[in-house]
């Protein structure tokens, strides 16, 4: 699994995308980023300078087409057993965001460790901040940063995507072939989840924004990280308004 949704807002009744929105050129929302490396007592995770900074250029240039960049604060590294192997929701990730998060709701926290669940991250939505600020952020597991062992997503767009869903956006097959979507109107329709880089797959033939093929390529996918390469404009424009409305930027 790609990440952890936030259940509770998969029952979006509408979009917050009004259709009005004037997508703000790329490059011009500058977010600051905090990253936060998590190791156990004996170093392991622990990541090289080199390798953040391999991570940040490839955020950066996942996100060159959209409003937003991405710069680097700082970095901390903090050994701490219990949240080296942190659970989505668990006791442990709250007393790691509580200690170690820094800024308002317009900086980007990324917390990165051996995370436990089967999963390669999760992240909070821009909407819930204001219930829950602390909470705020993106978590990755330390394997899929560039270079690292969590292959075929060792190549750093786990938290692309991640930082997608910070930023707004839903997955590319969020409600299937029915309903709105993913609340973006040029991302085709998607039955489930795409793994590995199915070409040309078409799992909705039917029903709203059916027309077209999968967006296998599309960085809110699932599919391995050498087969993603895109977000569309619809989706820029949700993350400009979201990030706007929730967040400041």
């Amino acid at each position: 699994m790609k990440e952890q949704h936030f259940t509770a807002l998969r029952g979006q009744s509408r979009s917050i995308s009004s259709g009005t929105h004037t997508l703000r050129p790329a490059g011009s929302v500058t977010i600051d980023v905090y990253f936060h490396v998590i190791t156990d007592n004996a170093n392991n995770g622990s990541l090289p300078s080199n390798v953040i900074n391999a991570q940040m250029a490839v955020l950066n240039d996942a996100y060159a087409s959209t409003p937003f960049t991405f710069n680097l604060v700082s970095t901390s590294v903090t050994a701490n057993n219990s949240w080296y192997n942190v659970g989505y929701g668990s006791s442990a990730e709250r007393a790691m965001k509580s200690s170690l998060r820094v800024g308002d709701a317009g900086d980007l926290n990324i917390y990165v460790a051996d995370i436990g669940g089967g999963l390669l991250g999760w992240a909070t939505f821009p909407s819930s901040y204001s219930s829950d600020p602390l909470d705020d952020g993106v978590v990755i597991l330390t394997g899929s940063v560039p270079g690292g062992d969590a292959a075929p997503y060792n190549e750093g767009d786990t938290l692309t995507h991640e930082v997608g869903h910070w930023l707004g956006l839903y997955h590319t097959f969020q409600g299937g072939c029915g309903g709105n979507g993913d609340y973006v109107s040029d991302t085709p329709a998607e039955r489930s989840p795409a793994y590995g880089c199915p070409v040309g797959r078409d799992s909705c033939t039917r029903g709203r924004n059916a027309a077209g093929l999968d967006p296998i390529t599309n960085f809110m996918d699932y599919t391995d990280d050498s087969c993603m390469y895109e977000f569309t404009e619809g989706q820029a424009t949700r993350a400009d308004e979201q990030s706007s409305t929730y967040r400041g930027l």
